[in-house]
């Protein structure tokens, strides 16, 4: 089963639920390195950024949800991207995990995107600080 590192709106379980049924959260992750950001189209992305650490949550994929989830992102349009990274699970552990990177850099979320981030990373766990840091970007 591959997993994949949600760090954006696939941290919402009802909405993966809907988008890859056969999808299940695993834990929470983090991938080192890296500082989550908006595109210019209002979506989330990380770049490198090599003082700073994204968190999102780890899922296991059946093979089935992978062309879904490649719809959903956008990536036939060139909107994102597919790669492997390594993240960071609880006591330690790395795993290698499917990762969507965006194309652009530079703009401001779409109205209501970002407060779904925010909500389904605080139904995720992430850390405290974490969530203080994503809940500023909304002011």
């Amino acid at each position: 089963m591959p997993l994949y590192f949600a760090y954006g709106s696939n941290m919402d379980r009802a909405a993966m639920a809907r988008r890859c049924p056969g999808a299940e959260p695993v834990e929470v992750a983090r991938l080192h390195r890296h500082r989550f950001v908006i595109m210019r189209e209002g979506y989330a992305s990380v770049v490198r950024d090599p003082g700073h650490t994204v968190w999102g949550l780890l899922w296991s994929l059946t093979l089935a949800d992978i062309p879904p989830l490649d719809r959903y992102e956008g990536v036939a349009g060139g909107l994102y991207v597919k790669a492997q990274q390594p993240v960071t699970v609880a006591g330690g552990g790395v795993r290698r995990a499917l990762i969507y990177l965006g194309r652009s850099q530079g703009g401001a979320p779409r109205p209501g995107y970002l407060e779904g981030v925010v909500a389904a990373a605080r139904e995720a766990g992430l850390p405290g600080p974490y969530l203080r840091g994503l809940e500023a970007m909304l002011r």
